[in-house]
């Protein structure tokens, strides 16, 4: 398998992943909440954010989605980067809120962190496309 096979399957996984994940937020806020790693759910007006979470993470997976349909592969791995710190800002959230590390790091950390490395393989695949591209003089003015 090549490795754009690869990181097209990875970044399909985590797009749906992020989605159905975010979906099941704004769905379901107070089951979803649960496995988070919060001790604690929101309670009362403070519900209304399990759902702006969930609408932060359909956008992000709509927005990996977006370039890897156009073929942006370029700018989906940078993406795919800068992504990961919301899960490491996830994974940070939990820790800081005495929640549990074994969701803060299985969950969030893990996902974090496949995410970047995805990232970075997607940059390694995209660096070998434009080394071994035919390079292609400028046109020159007539």
């Amino acid at each position: 398998m090549t490795l754009k096979k690869i990181n097209t399957v990875l970044t399909a996984a985590f797009i749906l992943f992020i989605l159905w994940f975010g979906t099941d937020f704004i769905l379901n806020p107070e089951t979803t909440a649960q496995g988070f790693g919060l001790p604690n759910p929101p309670s009362g007006d403070g519900g209304g954010f399990l759902i702006v979470k969930g609408i932060r993470d359909v956008v992000l997976a709509l927005v990996l989605a977006i370039l890897l349909v156009t073929g942006h592969r370029r700018a989906l791995a940078w993406v795919l980067l800068v992504e990961a710190t919301a899960a490491y800002g996830d994974m940070t959230t939990v820790f800081a809120h005495d929640g549990s590390a074994a969701t803060a790091l299985g969950i969030h950390g893990l996902t974090a962190t496949a995410m970047a490395v995805n990232g970075l393989l997607m940059m390694r695949e995209t660096r070998q496309g434009a080394a071994s591209a035919p390079a292609t003089p400028a046109p020159q003015p007539a």
